[in-house]
Order: structure tokens, then sequence, then C-alpha cells
């Protein structure tokens, strides 16, 4: 399955400062990671963030937000966010900034 690159590229743009930055094909699509941690990620033409239990029924709410259901079973603390939800850069670093912070909350891998 291919992924967004345009997407990812707008991604990798949000978080060139970022240290301890590495990228990861993974799910089909490519993953960016901090200190080990998955930040966020594009699969197909869909941006996944890894929000974390405790945001996730917020971040679902969202526009453009849906469920991370990749196996037929949702992953909690993960959801996928559409084309709506991410056409504006605004609102694209404010997802970037969702996945990061979470990543950055948890130990190093």
């Amino acid at each position: 399955m291919a992924y967004d690159e345009e997407l990812a590229s707008r991604i990798r743009a949000q978080l060139a400062d970022q240290a301890d930055l590495t990228e990861k094909k993974m799910f089909g699509g490519i993953g960016f990671m901090v200190r080990g941690n998955l930040a966020c990620g594009v699969i197909g033409d869909e941006m996944c963030v890894r929000v974390g239990p405790e945001a996730h029924a917020q971040a679902l709410a969202q526009p453009g937000a849906r469920p991370f259901d990749f196996s037929g079973r949702p992953m909690e603390g993960w959801i996928y966010v559409g084309e709506q939800g991410i056409a504006a850069e605004k609102a694209l670093r404010a997802w970037v900034r969702r996945g990061l912070d979470f990543a950055l909350s948890l130990p190093p891998k």
C-alpha cells in the first residue's frame, strides 16, 4: 500500500527541528518516531496520530478524526485524521504537536 508522500513531506517539515527524530516504514505507510516512540505517521492518504488513551475521546471529536482501526479492532489512544482535519497547515501543526507531545511523555526506547 502506498502512502501520500506529499502529506509525509508536510509532516516532515513540521518536525524538521525535532531532535531524535527517525522515520520508519510501518503499517504499509511511514511513521515518525521521537526517542523511539511513534508520534504520528501516514497510512494511505490519512495521518495517524498517537494521542494516548486519556486524550482519545477529545481527539475523536475533532474534524476529520476517526478511530484507528487497522486490524478490525480499534486501538485506544491512536486515531486517523483525514483531509478535512489536516488541510490547513495550522491544523496539521496542531495534530503533529499532539502526537509529538504524547511521544515525548513516554520513556525513550
